[in-house]
């Protein structure tokens, strides 16, 4: 998995480059500020990020004055988190896998975003996944995933897509073609992208699978209440309050690491 992200982050920055980094580090924040143990209004919050990428969401998340600590598989995506943010005392990051790193150290928020759970395809790796979460936070810490929402993804299931993006450097078609495996709960998203450095005349082609779960709420509350985390809201995707319903495909859930 970690290849697959060494190569999408190339072109990683210009296909999201809409994506509205700073609202969801708002939104994650308000969300960990209201079930934080004890209350933590205005404190500035140590963040463990899982599967932070090239450090866009850090980057929000310092800016309120909070600290990072970010971990991705991706070599590659973890030295453009680092260039991103060099210099920055409260940031950091390095390279491992959000199912078995240990840092020997504890956070008042640990977060996963921009589906990395969706990642976890298997009941043993969600379940490492949510373990790793439980070590590291603080008791009365938090938990914030977002995460591919089943009955969502059932009402809508996912079609081919077509992406056209362009920099002052790059150009890029990427073509999203999906196959669904119900029987699972997974979807192997099948990326063929073509890319050239503007002003170019030759173009590149590289092919990737991605392989996706997507969740029920029982299943995902019994993982993380087994990994320790008692779990304390569910909502649409950057929503304050509600449960997701069939027209949701992407959800968040909170768990809360007990005081006792």
């Amino acid at each position: 998995m970690s290849g697959i992200f060494d190569a999408y982050a190339r072109y990683y920055d210009l296909l999201y480059a809409d994506k509205d980094y700073a609202g969801e580090a708002a939104y994650v924040l308000d969300l960990a500020r209201e079930y934080l143990q004890p209350p933590a209004a205005t404190k500035p919050l140590q963040i463990l990020e899982l599967g932070c990428g090239t450090g866009a969401h850090a980057e929000h998340f310092i800016a309120t004055g909070c600290t990072v600590h970010g971990v991705d598989r991706s070599r590659e995506m973890v030295a453009r988190a680092s260039d991103r943010l060099r210099g920055n005392a409260a940031a950091s990051f390095g390279n491992g896998d959000a199912t078995t790193i240990d840092l020997g150290r504890q956070f008042d928020l640990v977060v996963a975003l921009f589906h990395v759970l969706s990642y976890q395809t298997e009941d043993a790796a969600v379940a490492a996944f949510f373990h790793t979460a439980a070590v590291h936070l603080r008791p009365g810490g938090v938990a914030v995933f977002d995460f591919w929402h089943g009955p969502g993804v059932d009402a809508d299931p996912p079609a081919t897509r077509v992406r056209r993006l362009s920099d002052t450097s790059l150009n890029v078609v990427r073509i999203a073609e999906p196959t669904q495996h119900p029987e699972t709960n997974v979807i192997d998203v099948g990326y063929t992208l073509f890319f050239n450095v503007a002003g170019a005349d030759a173009w590149r082609c590289t092919e990737e699978t991605h392989r996706m779960r997507y969740f029920f709420l029982p299943e995902l509350t019994r993982l993380q209440e087994r990994a320790g985390l008692e779990s304390v809201c569910y909502h649409p995707w950057m929503e304050p309050a509600g449960e997701p319903g069939p027209s949701n495909w992407y959800a968040v859930l909170v768990g809360r690491k007990p005081l006792g």
